[in-house]
Formats: structure tokens, C-alpha cells, sequence
């Protein structure tokens, strides 16, 4: 009989989204009547910009022609894309990359997942504390978290990096060697950023200690402060410390139509047993073309519209629409009296659950009393224990909904 990889036993329960799933089909089942209002996972709702449905018709044409069909495309992404995507994501900040250094993909939580598949197996990683899941879940799978610490919720070879009211939801550095530091900013799920001093101070941490920033920018569109970096390559050095993941999944709608990317630049070092500098780019390239077939030739032709004159325009207007969500559902909560973080620079707000319930009890008590279905902020991690994410990705009409039932909860 075969053996399965007994890394994956360490996983605890249900991934937090299915677990969300589960009691809300259950609650449903339960009350059919119900007209449940969906703030939790952060899937948008306005349809794809206008810009990048012309695109995508115009491609899917250009399919149905012999003459200008595509069939295997460059697994790194087409160059058209990648053109733009350094302009108009880099270069209009100062930011000068080469088209190796840029690496379409599906998706961010494919590419935040796979990225710790070119480091060791003892690498030493840290995570914000609360943290999105994928990222102690894709290590705890490689066999990187050492067993799982029922006393402390928490895996032992793991090192978390606490994120509380009382540090405004931004995490110390590190006390202890490691290898690999997980941050997220615009973060998920807090909605909290750090400066561009801020992240300096991660930026030189990293370049003193030999360490590697994974920094997930998947929220970078919804930033509205002037203080707050676009991209990590903004601060001087960090070209030589870090990897960035971006995603149009939020940016442009396009959590059905998948597209992401990722940069790694040459300067990116990383040494081998033997003590030798490698190119961590040429490591990435490796595992994209022997994993990985490229994103459609149809997809990128749409994501590349993103860019066009009327595509910023229409991206513009969709984050505006969020945000606008995002300032009711803040406002409307912190009437209350409730103690709310983000919804400033990203789609995301975070709240301290009344009356010191715990996370997963107010997911309870909101689903069955006001038929609003958010995250628990405990599934994502320990410090997330007593607070609640809700997303402004919903619609207009929905969001004033929720803001208006939740006045009316006994809290």
C-alpha cells in the first residue's frame, strides 16, 4: 500500500474558507428562508472592467483564426503583459526591473504557496500572527513546522510574530534566526500597512541577518494614504531581500479569471550546502517551467487591458466602489462602540468581538442572528482570538444591509 506524506496529518482541521462554507450550507439547509448576506471570504462581485471584456473577446477571436492562434505560450508570461506590467506598476514609481524578473501566474495563493518549495526543508520561516493561512499551511505540508502545539495553538518550528492592539497590528522583529519572513501589507486580514520608515526597518533587518522577505502586495491598488509604499522595491536595497507577489484578483475582478504575478529580481541571492551564492530567480524559473504551463494566452490579453487608459479608469472606479464599502461598514460598526482597525488602505476591516466573545462564537452568533456570514479571527492564528474580519468586496445594497442589521444585534 502506498504512503501518503505524513506532513499533510500535521494540517489541523478544515481549511478556515471550507470550514466557513460548511456551517453556512448548514445554517442554510437549516433555514431556508434565510437571506444570508456574505462578507466573509474575499470574493469580489462587480463584474470585469469593460477595458478587459473587449480584450478578452478580441482574443478569443483571434483563437478561432488559424492565422493568429496561440497554442503553449512562454511559461514566465508573454512579454506584452510583462511590458506592462513594469511600467505601470514599477517604473511609475521609480522602480526598474527586467522582463526575467517578472513571472505571470494564476493566482497569488498559488505563488505564495509554491515559493517555499526553491528553499531548504530547514529553512526557518516566520509568519505575522494572525496570518493568512496558505502560508503556514504550504510549509506545515513541506514539512518545515515541526508538530502542532495543542497547549499553544501553534506549530513549534514556526516562529510567530504577534500582531495586537497594543503594537497597532504590526509586528517586532524577529528575536531569533530565520530564514524566510511572510509579510503582508496592505495586510490580510487586519487591512493595516506600515510606511515606507516602517518597512525600511524590514528591509535592513533582512540585509543585516541574511534573511528573505516574502511580501505579498496582493491589496497594493486599494492603498489611499500617500505614506504608504506601492511596492517594497520602493526602499533602497530591497531588490537584494525580497520577493514580491501581486494579484488582479482583487485589483480587476479577476478571482474567476486568474491572474497574478510575481517578481524576483537577479540581485536575489540565496546559498546552497556548500556555501555558494545562487540566483534565486533562475531557481523560480526552474520550477515555474517544469510546474507550470503558463496562464492562457486569453487571460493575459484581458489582464493586459488593466493597463490601458480606460482600463485604469475603470480599475479606479472599482476600487473606489470598495472602499466606499469599506468606510461604510467601518463607520457604521464603529458607531457601536466596537473597536475597529483597517478599512483605510485596503478592502478588509477588522473588529474586536463585543463583549469578549470568542471569534467562532460571534461567526454564530452573527449567522444565525442577522444572517451575516464574516471570518473568524481566530482562523488566522491565536492572535486573531476575539476578532472578526469582514470584507468590502460585497455590494453596495448588501453592504448597507449588513451595516443596518448589525445596529440591530443584541451586543
Amino acid at each position: 500500500m502506498a504512503k501518503i506524506n505524513q506532513n499533510y496529518l500535521q494540517l489541523q482541521g478544515s481549511y478556515l474558507f471550507s470550514e466557513i462554507a460548511k456551517r453556512r450550507t448548514k445554517f442554510i439547509q437549516d433555514n431556508p428562508q434565510a437571506a444570508i448576506i456574505s462578507l466573509g471570504i474575499g470574493d469580489v462581485t462587480r463584474p470585469l472592467p469593460e477595458a478587459v471584456i473587449r480584450s478578452l473577446h478580441d482574443a478569443v477571436d483571434e483563437m478561432a483564426d488559424a492565422q493568429s492562434f496561440r497554442g503553449y505560450g512562454p511559461e514566465q508570461g508573454y512579454d506584452f503583459l510583462i511590458e506592462e506590467i513594469i511600467k505601470h506598476d514599477y517604473a511609475a514609481h521609480g522602480i526598474q526591473l527586467s522582463n526575467n524578473e517578472v513571472f505571470v501566474s494564476d493566482g497569488s495563493k498559488c505563488d505564495v504557496g509554491n515559493i517555499q518549495e526553491i528553499f531548504s526543508l530547514d529553512s526557518i520561516i516566520a509568519v505575522q500572527d494572525p496570518v493568512y493561512p496558505v502560508y503556514v499551511d504550504s510549509n506545515v505540508m513541506a514539512g518545515r513546522s515541526g508538530d502542532y502545539n495543542k497547549t499553544s495553538n501553534r506549530y513549534e518550528n514556526i516562529v510567530y510574530l504577534p500582531c495586537n492592539a497594543e503594537n497597532n497590528f504590526k509586528p517586532e522583529l524577529p528575536t531569533q534566526k530565520v530564514d524566510l519572513i511572510y509579510l503582508c501589507y496592505p495586510n490580510n486580514p487586519t487591512g493595516m500597512t506600515l510606511t515606507k520608515d516602517e518597512l525600511k526597518v524590514w528591509v535592513d533587518y533582512a540585509r543585516e541577518h541574511n534573511c528573505i522577505l516574502l511580501f505579498d502586495s496582493a491589496y497594493e491598488a486599494y492603498i489611499q494614504e500617500k505614506d504608504v509604499p506601492h511596492s517594497i522595491y520602493e526602499i533602497e536595497g530591497a531588490k537584494e531581500v525580497a520577493i514580491e507577489f501581486r494579484s488582479l484578483s482583487k485589483t480587476a475582478g479577476f478571482t474567476g479569471t486568474r491572474c497574478a504575478y510575481v517578481v524576483v529580481p537577479r540581485e536575489l541571492k540565496a546559498r546552497d550546502e556548500e556555501g555558494n551564492e545562487v540566483t534565486v530567480n533562475d531557481l523560480w524559473n526552474r520550477r515555474q517551467t517544469t510546474k507550470f504551463n503558463g496562464v492562457s494566452y486569453i487571460t493575459q490579453k484581458g489582464a493586459a487591458a488593466i493597463f490601458s487608459d480606460a482600463g485604469k479608469l475603470q480599475i479606479a472606479t472599482l476600487v473606489d466602489y470598495y472602499m466606499t464599502n469599506a468606510a461604510i461598514i467601518r463607520e457604521g460598526i464603529s458607531s457601536l462602540g466596537i473597536e475597529v482597525y483597517g478599512g483605510v488602505n485596503a478592502p478588509y476591516i477588522w473588529l474586536k468581538t463585543p463583549n469578549g466573545m470568542g471569534s467562532w462564537e460571534f461567526f454564530d452568533k452573527l449567522l444565525s442572528e442577522a444572517n451575516i456570514v464574516g471570518t473568524p479571527g481566530v482562523g488566522f492564528g491565536q492572535n486573531g482570538q476575539g476578532y472578526f474580519r469582514l470584507t468590502a468586496f460585497g455590494s453596495r445594497e448588501n453592504t448597507e444591509k449588513a451595516v443596518d442589521r448589525f445596529k440591530k444585534l443584541s451586543l
